[in-house]
């Protein structure tokens, strides 16, 4: 008889921790990054009033006959399912997906793990939680991020400036128009005044340049003069010999004070265009300007102009370009700061497929202000392409001006981008993760962390693309608690915690009957 009422009583004990744990789910319901918990319960061990037996003599065998001492509570679970993510519009908000956890703490010893993303950066620029704790991961060393090493509390101060870099490598990339239109003809005056029309056959001049350095612009009109190499103006053995001719090339700008512009340019798509100074040629393409900014050590900007102009030489089946600092041609240029750049006009080829297959794909440009050398620039140029459509060549650099830290962002991969006032992004941390082979084995320490226990193994800390995690930046993990589920639980107990108090109720009057027959 004894044994119905201990029955109960391990009944009601059990279903009333299921209640407490029930109403804490509840309580918890709107808790960030709460995790809801369940009871499961076994039985206790059995009274055995007869053994099982084997069929033996004739006779089938027997089940043991076996009385039960009640329920215990097995276990009461912490449930990591992911809870919904709900916007906040806090760019420091963090809400985590998948089996993971974010690393807090204070001290180098005192850890805690925790789903809760409610995160700021406090006046010294600490990335904490709303309790202060120190949110962990890992420092960029001027923009680079080294995920491998070990994790440090996260410091971003307000005001953070960056460092002037100059430019070391230009590159640049996108299209070449395959389909630009040549030049068809020239139409300019020359010295006496009188128009000449010139055409894929006819000349306008040639622009000798002589053993000295000295370049000497010829028109068309001049009669009957041959031009040689060793030779002077003249067609004789020249006297002195910095007066031999070294170089002859066409030219269709004379550079001769004499020469009235503009020149009119007709090009092969029957566009006409109107220029006043470069050098240009028939069969040649109109010259594509691009400009590239280069920094020098102090943050200084240089808009340096490069030229690319298709070739001229009637065999090429037009997949040669020249690329040239000057327009007319020429090796170097003055800017407007009085920065001198020097770059030798330079040859790319392209298949005809588009693709780049040779010449010089990385050359090397140089910037001085007239006696001493600034800097030199390498610039690749093997990543361009030529294909019809239009020109979208552009070059961009590796250097930067100063700046001063503007705003902060965060993406999904938990990485910390700086903005800049320079207009440079630049990665300034990342957040870590933290996984467990049994996170359900952690123990809860209350304001949301967690800390390891001796079964919930050791932590694996790395970045969320690492272990498959997801965070969503300005949001925050809700609680995982399903109402329905845990009002449909409590009806249950309910009914279970009743059916008890009925067992010890019956017992007791049953004890009451056999009491009241010594009567």
């Amino acid at each position: 008889m004894m044994r119905s009422l201990y029955s109960g009583v391990s009944g009601l004990k059990n279903h009333q921790t299921r209640m407490d744990v029930v109403g804490n789910n509840i309580s918890n319901v709107n808790t960030t990054g709460f995790k809801s918990s369940r009871v499961t319960f076994a039985d206790t061990l059995s009274q055995t009033l007869s053994g099982a037996s084997s069929a033996a003599d004739g006779k089938g065998g027997t089940n043991p006959k076996q009385i039960g001492l009640g329920s215990a509570v097995s276990a009461i679970d912490t449930l990591f399912t992911d809870g919904s993510v709900q916007s906040t519009g806090v760019n420091t908000d963090l809400c985590l997906s998948g089996n993971g956890l974010f690393i807090v703490g204070k001290g180098d010893s005192d850890v805690y793990y925790t789903r809760n993303g409610n995160f700021k950066f406090d006046a010294e620029g600490n990335y904490v939680t709303s309790d202060g704790l120190f949110v962990k991961g890992w420092i960029a060393n001027n923009g680079s991020l080294n995920t491998t090493s070990a994790t440090t509390y996260i410091k971003i101060p307000a005001g953070k400036s960056m460092e002037p870099k100059a430019t070391t490598q230009v590159t640049y990339t996108n299209n070449l128009d395959a389909s630009e239109p040549r030049i068809k003809s020239i139409l300019g005056k020359t010295y006496n005044g009188s128009t000449d029309q010139v055409t894929t056959t006819d000349k306008m001049g040639v622009r000798l340049t002589l053993a000295d350095g000295t370049i000497v612009t010829k028109p068309a009109s001049s009669p009957g003069t041959t031009y040689s190499i060793g030779k002077d103006e003249t067609g004789a053995t020249p006297t002195d010999p910095n007066k031999a001719i070294t170089k002859i090339q066409e030219d269709w700008v004379s550079a001769s004070t004499d020469t009235a512009g503009p020149l009119t340019i007709t090009l092969e798509d029957g566009t006409i265009q109107t220029v006043t100074d470069g050098s240009y040629a028939v069969n040649q393409s109109m010259p594509i300007t691009t400009i590239v900014t280069i920094y020098d050590s102090l943050g200084n900007t240089h808009e340096v102009p490069l030229y690319f102009v298709k070739s001229t030489v009637s065999s090429d089946t037009g997949n040669t370009w020249k690329v040239m600092v000057n327009q007319d041609g020429s090796d170097n240029i003055t800017l407007d700061d009085g920065t001198r750049v020097t770059l030798p006009p330079v040859d790319i080829q392209f298949s005809t497929d588009g693709k780049f297959t040779s010449g010089n794909g990385s050359v090397t440009l140089k910037l001085d202000n007239g006696a001493t050398m600034i800097q030199q620039v390498a610039v690749s140029l093997s990543a361009l392409t030529q294909y019809a459509g239009s020109n979208t060549a552009f070059g961009t650099n590796d250097g930067n001006a100063p700046g001063t830290l503007k705003s902060l962002s965060i993406d999904s991969s938990g990485v910390i981008t700086g903005t800049y006032t320079n207009g440079i992004n630049q990665a300034e941390a990342q957040v870590a993760i933290a996984q467990f082979n049994n996170a359900a084995g952690l123990t809860k320490e209350g304001n949301s962390l967690y800390k390891e226990s001796n079964n919930s193994g050791t932590p694996n800390i790395k970045t969320a693309d690492d272990l498959g995690c997801t965070i969503t930046p300005s949001a925050l993990e809700m609680s995982n608690v399903d109402m329905a589920s845990e009002l449909t639980d409590m009806i249950v107990t309910q009914r279970g915690y009743q059916s008890n108090s009925k067992i010890i109720t019956v017992s007791d009057e049953l004890l009451e009957t056999l009491i009241n027959m010594k009567r």
